[in-house]
């Protein structure tokens, strides 16, 4: 009887570890490579003075750095979630700093694309508007307007009567649903959202029109008008995703309820890769890729340094 009894409780645990380790590596493996990736971008956008002082670069370097954070606190909660059930504190604390890092994308994608508008329309104003003072002063606005928008939060969370809980433990997984505690908490968070995503998009749109227009004029570098166009429109797409991520949670509760248990799992990983991950990873592919400057470096510092040698002192040459 004691064997039976050993066999009926070892099996659901091995079931349940195995289950845990082959849906964590489809997830694991590109959240590492991601992560060095990005990793290796910020230090290529810190060793040369010429990308610690050029202010796009600056913004870059802002927003790739709360990417990371970001992803690495999803990850987290994914392997939170997925074997243990929080209590409200702790999951509060946690969905509270993936609110103040989800922010700073959205705002930082705003700046840049500001910035790449005064550069083509007002190009003798460049300098004197967009410099590394200025830079700095955009940042502290972009993590001060985010970190209000955490303390809103908090204060609408604080209302909730926990003392007529018979448990801080939660009952659903940690997510920003879960901590939705009163329904003032989640038309605040839906007023937000549309405002930050509609602002935001309105800022890159009425940027991309003001360089199109400013294609016009003969006086115009057309090389740069181009490809300041390209870069407001991946600026575009990027804010796309970044709202798509909002929707993760809502996605995969729907999908979930008309689905198996092992067609949802499949469903979790490949929205999460999908509409988690790939946002938060696309700056850095995108900008060592088409930045002349970034990329000899990027690639030196990667993986083959001695092949790009020669490619990185013709990059510092031109610079």
């Amino acid at each position: 009887m004691s064997g039976i009894q050993t066999n009926t409780t070892v099996g659901p645990q091995y079931r349940g570890l195995l289950e845990l380790v082959l849906s964590s590596i489809p997830i694991t493996l590109p959240c590492l490579v991601f992560l060095y990736i990005n990793g290796v971008m910020l230090f290529t956008l810190r060793s040369k003075p010429v990308l610690r002082e050029t202010c796009r670069y600056i913004l870059l370097y802002n927003l790739l750095f709360a990417d990371d954070l970001h992803l690495t606190l999803s990850q987290l909660l994914y392997f939170l979630t997925f074997r243990i059930r929080l209590t409200y504190p702790v999951c509060g604390v946690l969905i509270m700093f993936s609110y103040l890092l989800a922010d700073i994308s959205p705002l930082t994608l705003v700046v840049m694309s500001l910035e790449r508008y005064v550069a083509v329309c007002y190009p003798l104003r460049h300098s004197t508007v967009v410099t590394s003072r200025n830079t700095a002063v955009a940042i502290v606005v972009i993590w001060a307007f985010s970190s209000l928008n955490v303390l809103a939060r908090l204060v609408l969370l604080l209302h909730f009567p926990f003392e007529n809980l018979q448990t801080l433990q939660m009952t659903a997984m940690c997510s920003p649903q879960a901590m939705f505690l009163n329904p003032v908490s989640e038309q605040y968070d839906q007023v937000y959202t549309y405002f930050l995503f509609v602002s935001a998009g309105v800022t890159v749109i009425a940027s991309f029109i003001g360089v199109t227009i400013a294609a016009t004029s003969a006086s115009t570098d057309k090389a740069s008008v181009h490809k300041a166009r390209k870069t407001l429109l991946l600026h575009l797409f990027q804010l796309g995703l970044s709202l798509l991520s909002t929707l993760y949670t809502p996605l995969f509760i729907a999908i979930s309820a008309v689905v198996d248990r092992i067609s949802a799992l499949h469903t979790q990983i490949a929205l999460y890769v999908v509409v988690i991950m790939l946002p938060r990873c696309l700056s850095a592919l995108i900008y060592g890729i088409r930045d002349n400057t970034i990329r000899p470096i990027l690639m030196y510092y990667l993986c083959c340094q001695r092949k790009f040698s020669v490619v990185l002192k013709e990059a510092e040459v031109s610079t």
